[in-house]
């Protein structure tokens, strides 16, 4: 199937008021297992890779070529996405690559400089009808921490949407990054002031620390992409070593890499079906008619 732009798999998300789930790419295992999932149930997704995975991996373009070749033979409906690129060259490799969105992460940066350099890359973005995410907020967890950053204030987020002309907005809300207990509670509430206060939709970073109901409750308060990657690097970690403590003597890690692929696609395919339902909570929103998956 050709490739799907990102643009189009957030739109129909927000439209049909039910997760666009986006899962971190790490290397072409992950890659292969997270298509695996999305050809399984027919849901839509979106494959990042990070600025980390970038600097894993060496390059930029080896990994991203490959996931554009995973999307583009896939029979799902699969967009590449970079995620967390604070360097202005890699969204250039990126989108001469064929990426069809960048998340711009200025976030570290004081406000006008964020402001800055985030408008800057959006309008080039833009001239090559790339879809541009950036954040406003602090997120936490990036250096190991995991208490909740700076929480995002709906009149700031207003401003700094208009000002720099994003397509979408990642906000801090309680999550925080790299979690390995799904404990999370978001705010709601706030949640909710910023859906209706934004033109854009929102996104959600950090979302491997947060449980199913709780990211469901988050979709239904306003949330739309939802982040998800440690969850899924402990899925396939897990099994590996489980694998090997079955069988130490084992050489060949395709003997172990193949059964941990195999539990990503499992986990990742549940995800995208738990967050893409339309069933509501107790209490919540009943859901519009589906207008993706």
């Amino acid at each position: 199937m050709p490739l799907v732009p990102t643009s189009e798999i957030v739109r129909a998300a927000d439209e049909a008021r039910v997760g666009a789930v986006s899962f971190n790419v790490i290397h072409l295992e992950t890659a292969e297992a997270l298509v695996a999932a999305a050809e399984r149930t027919g849901i839509p997704l979106i494959l990042q890779i990070s600025e980390n995975c970038v600097r894993y991996h060496g390059s930029l373009l080896p990994i991203t070529r490959a996931a554009l070749a995973l999307a583009e033979g896939s029979s799902a409906r699969v967009a590449v996405h970079l995620d967390h690129i604070t360097q202005h060259q890699l969204v250039y490799e990126g989108v001469e690559a064929g990426v069809s969105s960048v998340m711009v992460d200025a976030s570290a940066l004081p406000y006008e400089d964020n402001v800055a350099m985030t408008a800057e890359l959006t309008a080039w973005c833009h001239e090559r009808d790339v879809y541009v995410e950036a954040e406003l907020g602090e997120v936490g967890g990036k250096d190991g921490v995991h208490a909740p950053g700076v929480r995002t204030d709906p009149d700031e987020a207003l401003a700094y949407v208009t000002a720099t002309k994003v397509d979408a907005l990642a906000v801090a809300v309680g999550s925080s990054h790299a979690m390995r207990e799904r404990t999370a509670v978001l705010d709601k509430e706030l949640i909710g002031a910023l859906h209706s206060t934004l033109p854009v939709p929102l996104v959600l970073h950090g979302s491997s620390g947060v449980p199913d109901d709780e990211l469901r409750r988050a979709i239904a308060a306003g949330m739309t992409k939802i982040n998800i990657s440690t969850h899924l690097v402990s899925v396939f970690t897990r099994s590996i070593r489980e694998t090997l403590t079955a069988d130490p003597e084992l050489v060949d890690s395709r003997k172990y890499v193949r059964p941990a692929r195999e539990a990503v696609t499992e986990e990742a395919a549940r995800l995208l079906s738990t967050l893409s339902a339309k069933t509501a909570l107790p209490g919540q929103y009943a859901p519009a008619t589906p207008a993706c998956g």
